[in-house]
């Protein structure tokens, strides 16, 4: 992309991880054989094959749920809050300590620009570990009612676009609680998982109390039907959670579901243009729009709405997309071919539609998957670009007069898991938050993140909370 400066290549090394031609499934606390077909997982940036991962059949996912029975029952439900604590402290730890090679191998296998595995997903995850450790031996004075207990055996799913903090935010919890785990993760971007599965053994983890089950939609859902898993949790489409919640239906299973997002993010007359546009830049090309909170629509006010589109476009035009692994990268690549199609479809549609797209110039790398950060002008409500989870580098820009209009139009869709508010008034500010349903709202920021603040959504968004107290509460059930 055309910038202000040249930049010379800061390139990461990915000598530091040590990446295997072959990973099994962990269970019971050892790596073992899967009895499904391998998968490969590949470098999305250049299309390489990393390497071969196991894929774990309905059997597979049997053995370790037995395995995470037979732990919570001996070993990790009986053993005193405190020492678990100790555990989750000590994994925190270690995740630290080995910070450079799991944002190393986030990055190689995700897309992501390795800035921001090392800046934002490493650092959070070991911070989930942190803040929930502390819970551990504190539960009865969480207001969660008396006596809270852990609910047993959780089956766990992540996606793909935060493959290590989703674990971190799944995990952290489940084993604070008392709980244990059977975690699947998501098939195009299991190697972080794998490596945290070295982590629980060289932390001494009982055997049992994590397990890691690699491999696509099938090895999912015989997770989450498993009759022995006592809570589900699952982050992903709504499309996949409306199926989990059917199969959970009727069943004595426990569920969260944290699901897709079609955020507004709402600039006013009276906010700060250069400040706005630096958290609309983070709110929809962080993680290359790879985020189900991402601010994917722009509503602006009618008065500034130039001047916003002029400063953003200048912005944008300065943003550096190409190899993840270069410190100076802004956006990466694509995490798989099947994105990019999705991104594209969506796209099209769009100008189909009669919006008006624009890009920066600039050419993309001739291998991987890229796509180049996209601002649609000239949208209406009914657009599916409006619509539609884009999951992509793409803002839909929309107008209104009116905070009331400004209201409507933010709530004008079926999700509600987030939303951004810019002005310099905390009166406004405070009087759109509450008008808002969405289960998390910004205000003069965006995309921030803490262990100790609960994250969840309305409507289609899914439900339940993940981080802070409220998240515990998923996985406790008590006397009351």
């Amino acid at each position: 992309m055309t910038s202000l400066f040249e930049y010379a290549p800061a390139p990461e090394s990915r000598s530091i991880v040590d990446i295997r031609p072959s990973y099994g499934l962990f269970v019971d606390g050892e790596f073992t054989d899967g009895t499904g077909t391998p998968l490969k997982t590949v470098n999305a940036a250049t299309e390489e094959v990393l390497s071969e991962v196991a894929t774990g059949s309905d059997a597979d996912v049997d053995r370790a749920v037995r395995a995470a029975r037979r732990a919570f029952v001996k070993v990790w439900g009986p053993m005193r809050p405190a020492d678990r604590g100790k555990y989750l402290f000590r994994i925190a730890r270690l995740l630290q300590e080995r910070a450079r090679e799991f944002a190393v191998l986030e990055t190689l296998d995700n897309g992501k620009p390795i800035r921001e595995s090392r800046d934002v997903d490493v650092p959070l995850a070991a911070a989930h570990f942190f803040y929930h450790a502390g819970w551990a031996d504190k539960l009865e004075h969480a207001g969660l009612g008396p006596a809270p207990r852990p609910l047993g055996v959780a089956g766990q799913v992540i996606p793909w676009n935060f493959p290590l903090l989703m674990l971190a935010w799944k995990i952290a919890p489940a084993l604070a609680t008392g709980n244990t785990v059977v975690l699947k993760p998501a098939e195009t971007t299991p190697l972080t998982a794998l490596l945290f599965a070295e982590i629980c053994q060289q932390a001494d983890l009982p055997p049992g109390v994590v397990n890691i089950v690699t491999g696509a939609g099938e090895t999912g859902r015989a997770v989450i039907s498993h009759p022995d898993v006592d809570k589900v949790a699952f982050t992903g489409s709504t499309e996949v959670g409306r199926a989990i919640a059917r199969a959970v239906a009727g069943t004595e299973k426990r569920l969260t579901l944290e699901l897709g997002g079609k955020a507004a993010n709402i600039v006013f007359d009276d906010a700060p243009i250069d400040q706005a546009v630096e958290g609309i830049v983070r709110g929809i090309f962080f993680n290359q729009g790879h985020v189900c909170c991402a601010g994917s629509r722009l509503l602006v006010q009618e008065s500034v709405h130039d001047a916003v589109v002029a400063a953003l476009q200048r912005r944008i035009g300065t943003l550096r997309v190409g190899d993840p692994m270069d410190k100076n990268t802004d956006l990466g690549a694509i995490n798989s071919a099947e994105q990019l199609a999705r991104i594209r479809e969506l796209t099209a549609f769009g100008e189909t539609e009669g919006a008006t797209c624009w890009q920066p110039d600039g050419d993309l790398p001739d291998r991987g998957f890229w796509f180049k950060p996209t601002v649609f002008t000239d949208v209406s409500p009914a657009h599916r670009i409006a619509r539609d989870e884009v999951f992509g580098p793409v803002l839909s820009v929309l107008t209104f007069r009116t905070p009331d209009e400004a209201v409507a139009k933010a709530n004008n869709t079926t999700y509600g898991l987030s939303a951004g508010i810019w002005s310099e008034k905390g009166s406004r500010i405070l009087k759109v938050t509450d008008q808002l349903r969405a289960g998390v709202v910004w205000a003069n920021t965006f995309n921030e993140f803490d262990p100790t603040s609960p994250f969840g959504g309305y409507k289609q968004s899914g439900y339940g909370r993940e981080g802070g107290r409220q998240g515990l509460a998923a996985y406790l059930r008590s006397d009351s």
